[in-house]
């Protein structure tokens, strides 16, 4: 039996780190959007072994890559015995900080499910999600979610736009793990309201806030400058995105989004360009 699942990729349209917890992880609070950028995953039955191929060179095909250990983790849960081939076609970039990655993981584990004749809950798959990273439950919801905690707790949000966007990436590979020992925390507490935020949705510049940013950009100029040029275009904000290096801009319309990302594709050079938008549904294939 084979199938193939799409899975979108996401931003975070604020980001604050609250606090380092006895664990070693963060307490975060955060607006994650998903993004119509789709990875595609393709799982067929095997007859022993357990493998990954993937289209992109960088992405590892061992158990160090989150799609083998989320096939495992189900395994596990199911007690199904038997092998799987898994093929990931990457559209999202890789070490982008739009959790390509945690998608991946997700998806598999939506897919097999859709193969168990959906033996498991989504809530039970968000446990198994959990197992596997922080960003990895928001995937199997894919739909605007506040993510408190270090990322597990999902509170589904309505009445977020379909925001336009134009997303550069430059060429460069950012640690998740250093950015964050790195970062200096200076909240305490969440200062962002997600009723505050619902009210006036179109004004995103009063709420785009990422606490990562500073040590990122500390290491990465051009972030700033890939920030200060979409905000000159007309951006009615621009952020980076998890912890990097992907810069996003929303803006008003989606031909203006296409305007700008048409300029940004001469303006920066060597750099991943992509207009798109944000998503208030999951893609009818990745359930």
């Amino acid at each position: 039996m084979a199938l193939s699942v799409t899975v979108p990729a996401k931003i975070n349209l604020w980001l604050e780190v609250l606090r380092k917890r006895p664990d070693g992880y963060h307490d975060i609070s955060s607006l994650m959007l998903p993004v119509a950028i789709y990875d595609q995953i393709e799982l067929e039955s095997a007859d022993a072994e357990l493998r990954v191929e993937c289209d992109h060179p960088q992405v590892p095909t061992d158990e160090t890559n989150l799609a083998w250990r989320a096939a495992q983790v189900y395994l596990a849960k199911s007690g199904q015995r038997g092998g799987l081939r898994i093929r990931l076609r990457k559209n999202i970039p890789v070490g982008a900080g739009l959790g390509g990655g945690s998608a991946d993981a997700a998806a598999v584990l939506l897919a097999m499910n859709r193969m168990c004749g959906q033996r498991f809950s989504l809530e039970q798959l968000c446990a198994m999600a959990s197992q596997l990273g922080a960003d990895v439950p928001f995937f199997i919801q894919q739909v605007p979610a506040l993510a408190t905690g270090i990322g597990e707790h999902l509170e589904s949000i309505t009445g977020v736009p379909e925001y336009p966007l134009v997303l550069v990436k430059p060429p460069l590979s950012v640690s998740t793990g250093g950015v964050y020992q790195r970062l200096k925390l200076t909240r305490g507490g969440s200062r962002i309201r997600i009723a505050a935020f619902l009210a006036c949705p179109w004004r995103p510049q009063d709420f785009m806030e990422n606490d990562l940013e500073s040590v990122t950009v500390n290491d990465y100029p051009l972030l700033s400058q890939i920030k200060q040029w979409m905000i000159a275009q007309g951006a009615l904000g621009a952020l980076m995105s998890g912890s990097g290096p992907t810069v996003f801009g929303i803006f008003a319309g989606m031909g203006d989004a296409e305007r700008v990302g048409e300029r940004a594709k001469r303006e920066w050079d060597g750099c991943w360009v992509m207009t798109t938008r944000t998503l208030q549904s999951p893609p009818a294939k990745s359930r």
